[in-house]
């Protein structure tokens, strides 16, 4: 405090005396810099880079980097923060995501501590290995870079009262271990744990500090196949061998997109098992076309099942996917076989036919070989059965059954397993009953299908 006399003018000089000035009295100041407080401004003094040399080496005179703060007392205490989340992007592989983040962790050191116009010391990478830091690993990673273009992206941080805040970047590869029942219509949540390696729970304590994740802009993700929906996190203690330790987990979930998935695999599979109804409208006698359609769409359709494999990890279960696209391939060849039992049986009945007409035309043409005696009367002309044109007619084996026009029509339907009273259909009506079995069929199985993967 310095006590000005009565008009004495007074200069205040910077780094040397000023005595250009009639009765001045010669104060010397440090020099000052302009501080907003509550935004009233008042003179602070600036502090020059000696001032902070002074502090750390003062600070690290006899400063132990290998021991932890408070050894020997209570356990240390650390805020694992995953400040700021970059970027993600799940592999190709099931057990594989890579993660782009901003890890940061706070502690108390009381040896770091000093007295200072200066609250924050704010440092590079260069005093990191001077000093102690916790001791953390990410337990599901398989990789792990720090950043080092152009300079190591680490930052360190002193407090005046010993705090300490140390943040890198780091790209890690963590394991997220999916369940693809659902596939793709799935949800999963990807783990990301860490604690200290060498320190138990009563050597060092992890604890969230408020708002302890953050994440960037999702729309600059690299996530194609998947929809970020939330993320939360969690404290676990592990309990090994070696001691008791503290498990931070960060959860990620995550929701599959299917537009890949409905344009590569669903719609295709839905069109063709259509297109191969289509031979229920073609002429039963059409065979080439028939044939062709039916095993063109089962080849189709297998080609469409191997790609559809491709995206997939080799999982030993059935997907949703593998569900769906088995029973298009089920249609498909249904469609084909349908084709083949109406072809069996109605070229069977057209060999039946040819072979009556035959019998019927020899009898026609044979001359007679019956010896014309007294005492004996001709044959009535009028007692042989006409033969009937239509192919349903042609003779029966069921009492009150046309056996042709049913699929008892065996020579052994009168002991065969085909008895009276059982339900029978008609060989020539298939493909009538095609045409409204096999849609119907299949919406109802697209009804179940959907409802049960999306909403069950």
């Amino acid at each position: 405090t310095f006590f000005i006399p009565k008009q004495t003018t007074c200069c205040i000089a910077t780094a040397k005396p000023i005595h250009t000035c009639k009765n001045t009295l010669k104060i010397y100041f440090l020099d000052y810099e302009d501080v907003p407080i509550n935004k009233t401004w008042v003179l602070s003094p600036k502090v020059y880079e000696s001032d902070v040399t002074l502090i750390l080496n003062k600070l690290l005179l006899g400063y132990d980097n290998k021991l932890r703060p408070d050894i020997g007392g209570k356990s240390s205490s650390s805020s694992g923060n995953l400040c700021f989340v970059l970027a993600m992007l799940p592999q190709n592989s099931i057990s594989e995501y890579t993660i782009d983040i901003f890890f940061a962790q706070t502690w108390y050191d009381s040896r770091l501590k000093f007295n200072s116009s200066m609250k924050v010391l704010m440092l590079n990478s260069n005093m990191v290995g001077k000093i102690w830091i916790p001791d953390t690993f990410f337990r599901n990673s398989r990789k792990s870079d720090a950043h080092w273009i152009t300079t190591p992206n680490r930052l360190l941080r002193l407090w005046s009262n010993g705090r300490v805040m140390y943040t890198l970047r780091l790209t890690i590869n963590a394991e997220c271990y999916l369940k693809l029942h659902n596939f793709p219509m799935d949800e999963h949540s990807c783990p990301l744990e860490f604690s200290s390696y060498g320190y138990p729970k009563n050597e060092i304590m992890y604890r969230w500090q408020r708002r302890a994740v953050e994440v960037a802009d999702q729309r600059y993700w690299r996530l194609y196949q998947f929809a970020f929906v939330g993320l939360r996190n969690s404290t676990d203690v592990a309990h090994t061998q070696s001691g008791e330790y503290v498990i931070m987990t960060i959860f990620f979930d995550l929701s599959r997109r299917m537009g890949y998935f409905t344009i590569q695999t669903y719609i295709p599979c839905s069109m063709i098992v259509v297109l191969s109804w289509v031979s229920f409208w073609i002429n039963k006698d059409a065979v080439p076309a028939r044939t062709s359609l039916g095993i063109t769409t089962v080849l189709t359709m297998t080609t469409l099942s191997t790609i559809s494999r491709k995206s997939l990890p080799k999982v030993s279960y059935v997907t949703a996917m593998d569900l769906f696209v088995s029973v298009c391939f089920i249609f498909t060849f249904a469609a084909l076989m349908e084709y083949g039992t109406l072809h069996y049986f109605t070229s069977n009945r057209q060999t039946k036919k040819s072979v009556l007409i035959k019998t019927f035309s020899l009898n026609l043409t044979t001359p007679s070989m019956v010896n014309i005696r007294p005492g004996t009367s001709l044959l009535q002309m009028n007692n042989i059965v006409p033969y009937h044109e239509e192919a349903d007619y042609a003779y029966e084996c069921l009492d009150g059954k046309d056996c042709t026009s049913f699929f008892c029509c065996f020579d052994d339907c009168r002991s065969g397993a085909w008895r009276e009273n059982r339900m029978h259909v008609r060989v020539s009506k298939i493909d009538s009953y095609s045409r409204i079995f096999f849609p119907t069929a299949f919406g109802l199985f697209n009804l179940v299908y959907w409802i049960g993967y999306l909403y069950l």
